[in-house]
């Protein structure tokens, strides 16, 4: 088993907590429905995620910082047999998504209101099926780099919690991030990339839902780059 991510050798992965002020009905939202949705780490043991719904659900799907949620309420309204995990530290992002859940009644949905890295260090081994990084913070500047939520070391952790044949679809509109993604990738023995041709990481995946950040990117002028890896089939252990 990989080693586990502590908070001692962990580093903050997200920037500020809060934008502007909450309207009224974002605070309501914040005070009655996120506790609901809400998961709680454990203090001893791990979390199996398939403990989080009730009924438990077949599968399940976590995005990391998701921002507004736009993709992650788009594929838990069409999977409603599906469980979802939501990470996001951004108090305004968290409010605007529970408005969404609120809005179309998702019952599918558990977030995690802090920095994604402590949720994976808790989750059970190989519980998830699919993960999301989408557009994450590219933290440009070098001495910044060691911020970036994709690495060698949460790819690791990733694998651990991931189960074999598991996806991981990333997205980024940054050239350098891309490079830091794809060495990362592959540097491990966990995942694979099997894209072949140009439009395996030029194009989105057939279910794929655009995000907000997704469309300032274009109407910037920037290309969008995707990467699906690949959770590899664990070696029997005698």
């Amino acid at each position: 088993m990989n080693e586990r991510l502590s908070s001692t050798d962990r580093k903050w992965t997200y920037g500020r907590r809060r934008g502007r002020k909450l309207r009224a009905t974002q605070s309501q939202l914040m005070a009655s429905l996120l506790p609901r949705l809400r998961i709680d780490l454990p203090a001893q043991g791990t979390l199996d995620p398939q403990t989080l719904f009730q009924p438990t659900k077949g599968l399940t799907w976590f995005e990391i910082g998701y921002g507004g949620g736009e993709h992650l309420v788009r594929q838990a309204a069409a999977h409603p047999e599906i469980g979802f995990i939501g990470a996001e530290t951004f108090e305004n992002g968290v409010a605007k998504l529970l408005a969404a859940i609120a809005n179309q009644g998702l019952g599918n949905i558990r977030l995690l209101m802090d920095d994604a890295l402590r949720l994976i260090a808790a989750l059970s081994d190989a519980g998830i099926d699919r993960v999301f990084i989408l557009f994450p913070d590219p933290w440009p500047k070098q001495r910044h780099h060691k911020r970036r939520v994709v690495s060698t070391r949460t790819l690791a952790e990733l694998a651990r919690v991931m189960r074999d044949g598991a996806e991981l679809h990333l997205a980024t509109d940054h050239p350098d991030y891309l490079r830091w993604m794809l060495a990362a990738a592959t540097a491990s023995a966990d995942f694979e990339w099997p894209a072949r041709r140009p439009a395996d990481w030029r194009c989105p995946p057939s279910d794929w839902s655009p995000t907000r950040y997704q469309t300032k990117a274009l109407v910037a002028g920037r290309k969008i780059f995707f990467l699906r890896l690949v959770r590899r089939q664990r070696l029997n252990r005698v």
